[in-house]
């Protein structure tokens, strides 16, 4: 059915399949970032079955919203004449599918980038809920779905409304950037020759954004396409930045504030913390934006493991992985257009690999789960940092684990074999004693290695018995 070949995204391909033949209206919201690719997911699995589609105008007034829902309208066969309110609107929509609507055929319904129509005072979001409530839920021909980038809209205003539409969404789903072994088929797909550690190179500096994969060319290496992308004369993906949160949040600056400030603290702050530094309350507002980015994969919300359980004591942490390389890099305004090619192998380059690569882990904890062998275990997953210890020992990676074990992950990034050596087992042996001690924890710690190419033999190496590496990453389930 599709022209072009989607990569990945099976998960969602197989739910939207499940929808469309439920026999019964279908009200679907799915929301993601920008770039992310949930456009070109619906167009091309229902490519040429709409009965009526349309895009909102981004930054577009209600004047133009309404024009381009009519042109529309009319390229889907309506006659009648322009509307000039929503619920006017939807009215003209109603007879136009109630001519189209088959028994035993979808009648398909997509508007795409539908935050762009509500406007100031024009009374959309109200108008779409009499739409859904008042007939297209009670046709079980009908199949709307809705797409946005504005994810927190979609989410406040859709799938949380406590109006027309409350409870009315019969399924949501967020797309989010791809994993490893998706970005993997994706550049093979396209006919890229790069290996695993290229691939993951990429993948430090623009995430599993599709359309910034798609910018990179198989032709050149990923610190080349880093240095064209970033650092070049009209850098595509340093232009991309400003774009980015201003097509997610109608006022985007203190949103981009608090991604500034995380930037500056990759270990991660409280909330407490960030308000400070801001210099505004701990308030229902700022809990809110970080709600909104939380949904937008820009940042992660970790609990901290400590004897006492402190509600307030959570980790925000940016995690984007696009958003991490801008700030690091570009916001430096280094006018050397080779400037990543020359820096390869440099102790701030390579301290970012490192610190890349425990993203790269805790973006992918359902894949180290089943490397271990514990897919099926009941696990919670936090950060934890001493709060006695001299030397403030902190763990990034802990998978807790329901069958009484406890996973402590410690992740070397290398591009070699990794050489355990005395010192480093030792602060291993430290950090695993320190947890205990001040967790007083009961369960089975089991040190566990996460490196790049795995690990040479030796006398600390063999201490390790669980031992994970890149290629645990690009598992696809």
């Amino acid at each position: 059915m599709a022209t072009v070949k989607i990569i990945g995204r099976k998960k969602e391909l197989a739910l939207l399949d499940r929808y469309y033949h439920s026999g019964k209206a279908e009200f679907v919201a799915l929301y993601g970032r920008r770039r992310v690719g949930k456009t070109f997911l619906i167009r091309q699995r229902f490519n040429g079955q709409f009965d009526f589609d349309m895009t909102g105008v981004l930054e577009g007034s209600k004047a133009e919203q309404m024009t381009a829902f009519h042109a529309a309208m009319k390229l889907n066969g309506y006659k009648g004449r322009k509307n000039t309110n929503w619920m006017d609107a939807f009215v003209a929509l109603r007879q136009l599918l109630a001519e189209k609507i088959t028994p035993g055929r979808r009648c398909l319904i997509f508007i795409d980038e539908l935050p762009c129509l509500d406007t100031p005072k024009a009374g959309f979001v109200n108008a779409l809920g009499h739409f859904w409530n008042s007939w297209a839920n009670w046709q079980s021909e009908i199949m709307l779905i809705i797409c946005g980038s504005a994810t927190s809209w979609m989410v406040r205003n859709v799938i949380d409304n406590h109006g027309g539409l409350h409870d009315r969404i019969t399924h949501e789903m967020p797309l989010h950037p791809f994993t490893l072994a998706e970005t993997e088929e994706y550049f093979h797909t396209n006919g890229f020759p790069w290996q695993r550690l290229s691939i993951m190179q990429a993948y430090m500096a623009v995430g599993g954004v599709p359309y910034y994969m798609s910018l990179f060319e198989k032709n050149e290496s990923p610190a080349i396409g880093i240095d064209r992308l970033f650092f070049g004369e009209n850098a595509e993906l340093a232009k991309e930045y400003r774009r980015l949160f201003a097509s997610l949040f109608r006022n985007s600056t203190p949103y981009v504030e608090i991604i500034n400030i995380l930037a500056k603290h990759p270990q991660g702050m409280t909330r407490a913390q960030m308000a400070k530094e801001l210099k505004q309350s701990n308030n229902g507002r700022l809990g809110d934006m970080l709600n909104d980015l939380v949904y937008c994969d820009f940042i992660s919300k970790n609990n901290v493991r400590e004897k006492k359980i402190n509600t307030n004591s959570a980790l925000y942490q940016l995690t984007d992985f696009y958003t991490i390389f801008y700030n690091t890099f570009v916001t430096k305004g280094h006018t050397n257009q080779h400037y990543w090619s020359q820096h390869v192998g440099t102790p701030e380059v390579n301290t970012w690999y490192g610190l890349a690569y425990e993203r790269i882990c805790k973006a992918h904890i359902p894949q180290i789960k089943r490397a271990l062998g514990i897919a099926s275990v009941a696990t919670e997953y936090y950060s934890w940092r001493s709060r006695k210890s001299k030397d403030a020992a902190q763990i990034d990676i802990i998978i807790d684990r329901a069958d009484s074990m406890i996973n402590l992950c410690e992740v070397k990034y290398s591009e070699a074999l990794y050489t355990l050596d005395k010192d480093e087992y030792l602060r291993i042996m430290h950090r695993r004693d320190t947890f205990r001690a001040e967790t007083e924890t009961h369960k089975s710690i089991i040190p566990t290695m996460i490196t790049t190419f795995g690990m040479t033999q030796g006398a600390y190496s063999d201490q390790m018995t669980v031992k994970l590496d890149m290629n645990d990453m690009f598992d696809n389930d």
